[in-house]
């Protein structure tokens, strides 16, 4: 939660699904966008915003197909009958993801910063409630699956996978909100890992208090359940809550009138015990605080990535060659059959929309905007855990800022593999501590998150994958940038190029390769850039952050989006495509270039011009080739690949 001013609070969260989503791709995804979004509103937050990060394995892998179709389906399905806009993510392709999809998925919410609702329960024999759908036996145990590597045994697994209904939730949302507004609430909890337990017991250890449930007056919806199935269910659409017994009757009108169900299921009490009753028979007796809080802590051995050798010789390709090998892999060509599948205008205030940067949301009745955008470079990651950390870190804050937005928290889903191997808690180690410096150089707070591990299939680990999820302040609507250049426009590089072509895109798409190091990440250089776009916001027409595919692909994809052409001066291999870091493009007329160079002189930061927007062809260095032939190939190699 982090303070927007104008006594309004963001509340925003990311969260993985990824074991669900590749044992039943739909149900997955689709309760994984509900997980998220149920953990924004529990704490009296309207969901205005939500994002997803892909990643799967080669689309020539015999599941690749069935999981994006799927997974891209669940998350629409469920986010667009809920009724908030999809506006940001991203989609990957990788061997390492063919056994282990990664289903990340963001949500953002508004609150009044003086209403916001927490989970510690207080007060002696307060009623504890249960709100929401009845409880039934899927996604028993779906917490424990979530921890442990795949093997052939994945198809026995399928019943752990939660069923989700996207209109109860937004019943249980309006009905939450609603009681809210009563006075009602001392505590209030989303049921979501473990079901009934993790919520009853947070609640608890969080007061300072125990908890006693009475399981027969749970609401179930099959015969028979036993105590064990109740207390661990991941049945979706439900909550828990510490109630004010004189508003019982208030709040029990509320839920009825929602056609959900409120049962009292239970008190807090003054010992230290978590009691759980069923059938006039005690089914446990833990001391809850222990439960809650005195879970080993593992010292796991880690040992360091070792250094990535030198990159050797990169041939010399064709620049136009090279640009259709990135634009026609459905890594880094256009994502329109996915984001056209999501509702990314529900609500009226979605600003960009997918596809263009970072997306932006009006935040109602203001002239306040809100951008958010979710990045990381896995390849990068396993090269250098460290400066992969500090790229995502950086690269989400260039996001941010190219649009026009002051960077203010962001939120981390770390995604690896068996922790258990000391090299992979060496990726995870170095990783974090990227991240740290990152975070600390750039005043760029993580605020919330989520670390998935074991993500691994017959002892093959996923790339190491630490997604950064980040939220920017547009204070103002002439602050905002355009990510679209005009014929005519001057294109320009903010920052210093070195041609970095180790583990590039390029190297990956065009030549099969991974080698060379990570980009380094220079901190200072990334804010001083930074500082410099927002600073000169009113100079700049366009902007986009540097990134997979260098200059090359950044230009092309403004020019893109414009319908426009684009002519790039330099011609050589390592200028156009490498992926040196703290870099932007910048468009905008010749006389705001002028002033820009000369404002960046006296900042001592490089802006070098290279090269201008129009005409009906890109043209880089000597090859050209028509705007129309490359925009087709980039718009239709995603689907071509996994449609």
């Amino acid at each position: 939660m982090v303070d927007i001013g104008d006594g309004q609070a963001l509340v925003f969260k990311m969260e993985s699904h990824n074991h669900p989503s590749y044992i039943e791709p739909y149900q997955g995804a689709a309760t994984g966008v509900g997980g998220i979004l149920r953990d924004v509103f529990t704490m009296g937050a309207r969901p205005i915003a939500a994002m997803n990060s892909l990643s799967f394995g080669m689309p020539d892998h015999p599941r690749t197909r069935a999981l994006v179709a799927g997974v891209v389906a669940g998350v629409g399905g469920y986010g667009n009958c809920f009724g908030v806009p999809t506006v940001g993510g991203e989609v990957r392709f990788d061997p390492s993801y063919n056994g282990n999809c990664l289903v990340n998925a963001f949500a953002a919410g508004l609150a009044d910063a003086d209403k916001i609702f927490y989970s510690a329960a207080s007060g002696v024999g307060m009623p504890v409630v249960y709100l929401g759908a009845k409880t039934g036996r899927d996604g028993v145990g779906g917490a424990t699956m979530a921890s442990a590597e795949f093997d052939d045994t994945i198809e026995e697994k399928r019943p752990t996978v939660q069923v989700g209904d996207p209109f109860t939730e937004k019943c249980l949302m309006e009905a939450c909100m609603e009681l809210m507004r009563t006075g009602a609430v001392i505590s209030i909890q989303d049921m979501g890992a473990a079901g009934l337990t993790c919520s009853a017991v947070e609640m608890g250890d969080k007061g300072g208090l125990g908890i006693r449930l009475q399981l027969d007056d749970v609401p179930q919806r099959e015969a028979g359940m036993t105590a064990y199935e109740m207390m661990l269910s991941e049945s979706q659409e439900r909550m828990l809550m510490v109630l004010r017994p004189e508003k019982e009757a208030a709040a029990r009108a509320v839920f009825e009138k929602w056609d959900l169900d409120f049962a009292i299921v239970g008190e807090t009490i003054p010992e230290d015990r978590f009691l759980i009753l069923h059938g006039n028979e005690v089914k446990a007796d833990l001391p809850l605080a222990t439960l809650a809080g005195s879970a080993p802590e593992y010292d796991r051995p880690w040992v360091p990535t070792p250094a990535a050798a030198p990159l050797g010789d990169v041939p010399h390709i064709d620049p136009i060659a090279g640009l259709r090998a990135l634009i026609g892999s459905p890594n880094y060509a256009a994502k329109n059959w996915v984001w056209e599948q999501y509702d990314t205008q529900v609500g009226g205030d979605t600003l960009r929309r997918p596809g263009h940067g970072s997306g932006v949301v009006r935040v109602h009745g203001t002239g306040k905007a809100l951008a958010f955008t979710s990045d990381v470079t896995p390849r990068y990651v396993r090269a250098n855990p460290v400066e992969g950390g500090k790229q995502a870190v950086a690269e989400a804050w260039r996001n941010l800022v190219a649009v026009g937005a002051r960077p203010i928290a962001a939120t981390d889903n770390l995604n690896f593999g068996n922790p258990e191997k000391p090299e992979i808690m060496g990726q995870f180690v170095g990783a974090i501590e990227g991240i740290g410096a990152a975070c600390r150089a750039l005043d760029f707070p993580i605020v919330s998150g989520n670390v998935s591990l074991y993500n691994e299939t017959d002892g093959t680990g996923i790339l190491p994958t630490p997604t950064i999820g980040g939220v920017g302040l547009i204070a103002a609507p002439d602050l905002a940038i355009a990510g679209t250049a005009r014929p005519g426009w001057i294109a320009l590089v903010l920052g210093e190029t070195r041609g970095h072509l180790g583990q590039s895109a390029l190297l990956a798409e065009a030549f099969g390769r991974a080698e060379g190091d990570a980009p380094p990440v220079d901190l200072d250089a990334e804010r001083r850039a930074g500082e410099f776009i927002l600073a000169n916001h009113a100079l700049i027409g366009a902007c986009t952050d540097l990134s997979d595919g260098g200059l090359a692909l950044a230009a092309f994809e403004m020019a893109e989006a414009a319908g426009t052409g684009v002519a790039l001066v330099a011609g050589d291999t390592a200028t156009l495509f490498g992926e040196d870091q703290a870099r932007y493009l910048i468009a905008c007329p010749l006389a705001d270039a002028k002033a820009l160079t000369a404002a960046a002189a006296e900042a001592g930061l490089h802006l070098t011009e290279v090269g201008a927007f129009g005409g009906d062809a890109v043209r880089m260095g000597g090859a050209s080739a028509s705007l129309a032939e490359l925009s087709a190939l980039y718009r239709s190699a995603f689907a071509a690949a996994v449609a």
